[in-house]
């Protein structure tokens, strides 16, 4: 063991891999690393970028890698106990392989391993010295990711390692011909089925076969639904009408749900990540968050019933962007050694 370990955190995504060092003593050392993680390719194929991951931020801090002693990784699908269970944006024999197990025997070192969700959710906890009391985080992105942090900073994962699956609660709105809509995996009616990119693409594509919406100019542009969904932000923040009342729409379902789990958690805290957190806009889209939130949780979870009738639920953003989930894992594998 050497005198100073350092410990890697690695956030495996289905495009890319985001890499974080700490010393011993838990703080980040030099700059994150990005690199591609070939997800698709097999787990094979990634742990070659994760080995390319952990020799840059070697190179980049003159840390030899013989002196990392623990490696903390997190994955874009439900896992237990190192074996994945479900196939997500990654190759299908990443299903049922324990990745924890193969990675540290190719790196000849222990591994921790959980899901990007309970990742960034410790990782935003971490990030907060002054606050100690439990963390609700969920991620709106290409899915919906969440997890759940206990006061004191214990990461609740449930027995199985597969708690806060938030995508899949079901919540109670429908199409506007009464139908649920689908997300694979998540079942029909599911939070993710509403409140994710792929919702996105679902709903543009609805509002513009509308004959009300035939003038938008994404109705006669010549490109794909995703091209037109990734261009709705850039609407939104010059609040055109029509992007507004979309994501409005989501901002409002995310909040009538985080109410559901208010009811269920106390968290106190919950933090919103994803790409939203770095739009113009969010504020305007956390406000909506906080309208639905109000419409569905009992009033006491909005504002105490005591003087001075303090908040007892707060929304924040995410403070950790893209490499919260790697700073996460990178603490957790310090508990290895």
């Amino acid at each position: 063991m050497p005198t100073a370990p350092y410990f890697a955190g690695l956030d495996i995504g289905g495009t890319t891999v985001k890499a974080a060092l700490l010393d011993a003593g838990g703080q980040q050392v030099g700059e994150m690393v990005e690199v591609r993680s070939h997800g698709a390719d097999g787990y094979r194929a990634t742990f070659k970028q994760l080995r390319v991951a952990l020799d840059q931020l070697c190179a980049d801090n003159g840390v030899a890698f013989d002196d990392i002693a623990a490696a903390g990784i997190d994955v874009p699908a439900p896992s237990s106990d190192g074996v994945i269970w479900g196939q997500a944006n990654l190759n299908e024999d990443w299903v049922g392989t324990n990745i924890r197990d193969e990675f540290a025997k190719e790196i000849h070192r222990p591994c921790y391993m959980t899901n990007d969700g309970n990742a960034a959710a410790y990782g935003e906890w971490l990030l907060r010295p002054g606050h100690d009391g439990p963390l609700l985080f969920v991620a709106p992105g290409t899915g919906l990711g969440g997890g759940f942090v206990l006061g004191g900073g214990t990461l609740y994962e449930g027995s199985n390692g597969l708690a806060m699956e938030l995508g899949a609660i079901s919540v109670p709105f429908r199409e506007d011909d009464g139908s649920l809509p689908e997300c694979a995996g998540k079942g029909p009616g599911s939070l993710e089925a509403w409140v994710s990119l792929v919702a996105l693409r679902r709903r543009l594509g609805n509002e513009l076969a509308k004959p009300e919406n035939a003038a938008h100019p994404l109705a006669g542009a010549d490109i794909p639904i995703e091209e037109k969904a990734f261009q709705l932000r850039d609407y939104c923040e010059k609040e055109d009408p029509l992007a507004r009342s979309i994501f409005q729409h989501q901002a409002h379902i995310l909040g009538w749900a985080m109410g559901d789990q208010a009811s269920e958690l106390d968290p106190g805290l919950i933090v919103v990540g994803g790409g939203l957190a770095e739009t113009g806009f969010r504020d305007w889209y956390l406000d909506h968050v906080r309208e639905g939130f109000k419409e569905r949780a009992p009033a006491f979870y909005v504002t105490s019933p005591i003087p001075p009738h303090r908040a007892t639920t707060r929304f924040d953003w995410a403070i950790g962007g893209d490499f919260a989930a790697a700073i996460g894992v990178a603490h957790k594998a310090m508990e290895l050694v």
